[in-house]
């Protein structure tokens, strides 16, 4: 795919003021890809997704942003109806990116300081963070916005594998995500010739990281784990999703992708890289 093929196509992000997808809409920005956003940032926020959609129109494409909560259901639709509007009804949506973090951090079974995890607050931890991709997905191609070979990804963590104190919805969330990601493999795969991938970080510091409860322990961790000894960034995990977006990469399909630099295969403390 050259680059001026793809001046028309469109990538739209599922969180995508900071973290994994504002790194991901300028990566793909300086790729050729216009950008659509989905974000939910309140207004001493603003400035910072601001200065993101001029650092993608420096780049010679175009950026539209939608701050709504991309959960809720009367605003995907409400951000469905626009883009279709503004796509003319083509499909041109190449890119999907799912990037949304936001979940509960409640133990199930709490101490007698702590309160438990709900119904309600597990039910929406796995709507946000796992159901959405799916209805996204369905809408997006429902409204025929969806391009042939277009690459979806879906950002999971190694918590889908492993337990990590008071992680377990979003644990669950993550497990969900990786099967709904197979599930879309093979059904856009014979319809569309589309790629759907989950995309597996190592430890990053990001906003989300700091909600975690004892982050500090697992930055600490896996930067002694990670065989190049540093954490990976949202860069990093926005390269290898351009890679992926280039000619050929619709051949990868269905998987997990470790873009960790080696982090979660290390079973012990003190293998990374020697300073």
């Amino acid at each position: 795919m050259r680059r001026n093929d793809k001046q028309e196509f469109w990538a739209l992000i599922l969180g995508a003021s900071s973290g994994f997808g504002e790194a991901t809409a300028l990566r793909l920005a300086k790729d050729g890809f216009n950008i659509l956003g989905v974000h939910l940032d309140r207004q001493a926020t603003m400035p910072n997704v601001e200065r993101i959609m001029k650092e993608i129109k420096a780049s010679g494409v175009e950026a539209i942003f939608y701050n709504a909560n991309a959960a809720d259901e009367f605003k995907r639709n409400e951000i469905i109806s626009e883009i279709k509007s503004l796509l003319n009804g083509k499909p041109l949506v190449k890119v999907i990116m799912h990037s949304l973090a936001f979940g509960t951090l409640k133990p199930f079974v709490p101490s007698e300081t702590e309160q438990a995890i709900t119904k309600a607050q597990m039910e929406m931890t796995l709507d946000v963070m796992a159901h959405s991709l799916v209805y996204w997905v369905q809408d997006v191609v429902a409204n025929n916005m969806l391009s042939q070979s277009a690459r979806i990804f879906a950002m999971t963590s190694s918590g889908s594998h492993s337990a990590i104190p008071y992680y377990g919805a979003v644990s669950a969330a993550k497990s969900a995500l990786e099967s709904h990601v197979r599930q879309l493999s093979v059904e856009l795969g014979s319809k569309f010739g589309a790629s759907v991938n989950s995309i597996m970080a190592g430890v990053t510091d990001t906003p989300a990281l700091r909600k975690i409860p004892g982050n500090l322990d697992m930055i600490e961790i896996a930067q002694r784990k990670n065989p190049h000894g540093r954490l990976t960034t949202p860069e990093d995990v926005a390269k290898v999703i351009s890679l992926l977006c280039k000619e050929g990469g619709e051949w990868i399909s269905g998987g997990l992708i470790h873009a960790d630099g080696g982090e979660d295969i290390v079973n012990y403390v003190g293998q990374g890289k020697k300073s």
